[in-house]
């Protein structure tokens, strides 16, 4: 082959290459014809992060956040008592007239003591002088709170408030100086932003994961039938690793601020799945001032019946919705801040005050984040038309004023402080009096077994069994036995049976 045609070919090789790209190009570039959402959706550089508002980390670095925070997470160990299972089969009336009890119910010291249940949290310091916050559920029924720091140092905590509808208590403990974590903002907050989650699980001390953001306003529907329905679920979602223990933790962004506080993991074994959901850090600041300030939270209502719009919605309703994203009112209360707003049944509520409300989720969080008395402003659509309201949030009892914390009245009686039974646990153990322990100082009711908490429904006197409907009647009953020998028998809040006797 001579020169002139090995340049001939490689010549027609080229032109033949040219138009087999440019027609290759020619097909790509029109998608709509593309039979696969591959073709419709070409690979092209314009897909990756551009532009001047983007810039890419030197390198994602965890270090200064996680030394910022962890010193400021806390191990919460939680004391809550029962009694044994054994003392509900024995009768309390012969071991009064001292026939003796089956082997091996009694302690070295001849008495019947119940066990000691402990569990364990996290919480993280808030500010200097020793606020701590963490969830209800890790505190809820102690008895004792033991607080551990990052440096081992102990203390025991005093619970400040609780917020069940939340899931959120404050304690404090007795120290000033103390290491804390700044509130970020949670609605600052973007889905795919790194944040860290730092807690103890597995009673492993100051334990740090790293994740996304995954979702936000996420409804798990993990709090239902609580406090009146009142439950408000709007987490955060992330896929940072969360197991038991970090209840309580602290979710922070890479600058070390708090933007959530880590409750709940979905999981169908008990243990971390790949998601794990904390309350965004705008409620738990709003529900830690209430409760530092007011020692209950002040919960403010719109006082309508709510659900997602949604395509299903649209089917039973059996009519076109005029949006696919909203908060649709099923119903409004009578004398509510809704009804005084001139809501009706029908509307679609898209924002409150400025703000996108996209689902229930959303528009839930943004009204608890409010107080009894505020304004907002509810832009709703009724009949295809837009239209915007003011309304006056209201409390649970239909009122603007602050809801006062209810501090129940103590009385004492040989170093054991009681007051009355709560009507909520009177209705859930059915009970129709009684009286509860609220602390146990007095030596000789501590050895006898007497544990706060305990509500007591009867004395066993030498005149015989008698009912107690009160701490009044219970004080009298005490005061004209002191001296004697009585057996006290009543129950603890989780229903247990038990009782002791004291000299």
């Amino acid at each position: 082959m001579s020169k002139r045609q090995f340049f001939l070919g490689i010549l027609l090789a080229s032109l033949v290459g040219g138009i087999v790209a440019l027609a290759g190009v020619s097909f790509l570039a029109q998608p709509q014809n593309a039979t696969s959402f591959d073709g419709k959706q070409p690979a092209s550089f314009a897909n990756l992060l551009s532009g001047e508002d983007f810039t890419i980390p030197d390198g994602i670095n965890f270090v200064a956040s996680a030394e910022a925070v962890v010193p400021a997470v806390v191990h919460v160990k939680s004391q809550i008592t029962y009694a044994s299972s054994g003392r509900s089969q024995r009768d309390p009336i012969h071991e009064y007239f001292g026939i003796p009890p089956r082997e091996g119910q009694r302690d070295k010291g001849g008495r019947q003591q119940g066990p000691v249940a402990m569990s364990s949290g996290s919480g993280v310091i808030i500010s200097p002088d020793g606020y701590i916050v963490t969830n209800n559920h890790v505190v809820e029924n102690a008895t004792r709170l033991e607080i551990s720091l990052d440096n081992n140092k102990r203390y025991v905590a005093e619970v400040i408030g609780t917020d069940p509808t939340t899931d959120l208590a404050l304690l404090k403990i007795d120290a000033e100086g103390l290491p804390f974590v700044r509130f970020g903002d949670s609605d600052k907050t973007q889905i795919g932003e790194w944040v860290l989650a730092v807690g103890n699980p597995f009673d492993l001390n100051s334990t740090v994961t790293a994740g996304i953001i995954s979702a936000k306003a996420r409804n798990i529907r993990i709090l239902e039938n609580v406090e009146n329905n009142l439950s408000i679920e709007s987490f955060l979602q992330t896929d940072a690793v969360v197991n038991p223990g970090n209840s309580g933790g602290a979710l922070v962004n890479l600058a070390g601020e708090l933007i959530g506080i880590n409750t709940a993991i979905a999981s169908s074994t008990g243990t971390f799945s790949g998601y794990s959901f904390a309350v965004p850090s705008t409620l738990v600041k709003k529900v830690m001032d209430d409760l530092m300030k007011y020692g209950t939270a002040q919960r403010a209502l719109l006082g309508v019946n709510i659900q997602n719009v949604s395509p299903e919605l649209a089917d039973y309703l059996e009519k076109e919705l005029p949006v696919e994203q909203g908060v649709y009112v099923g119903g409004v209360n009578e004398n509510s801040a809704g009804a005084d707003a001139g809501l009706q049944a029908g509307d679609i509520i898209i924002s409150l005050d400025g703000r996108v409300t996209n689902n229930v989720a959303n528009l839930q969080e943004m009204v608890a984040r409010k107080r009894p008395g505020d304004k907002v402003e509810v832009e709703y659509i009724r009949d295809g038309k837009t239209n915007k309201t003011k309304a006056t949030l209201k409390n649970f009892s239909g009122t603007t004023g602050v809801v006062e914390k209810v501090i129940p009245k103590t009385y004492a009686f040989q170093g054991v402080s009681f007051e009355e039974v709560p009507e909520q646990v009177k209705g859930q153990l059915k009970l129709s009096g009684g009286a509860l322990i609220s602390t146990v100082t007095g030596e000789k009711w501590g050895r006898a077994g007497a544990k706060p908490g305990f509500i007591i429904t009867s004395i066993i006197t030498e005149d015989g069994r008698l009912r107690i409907s009160g701490v009044d009647n219970l004080l009298e009953v005490l005061n004209d036995n002191e001296g004697d020998g009585i057996v006290v028998l009543g129950m603890f809040q989780d229903g247990t049976e038990y009782y002791f006797e004291v000299d």
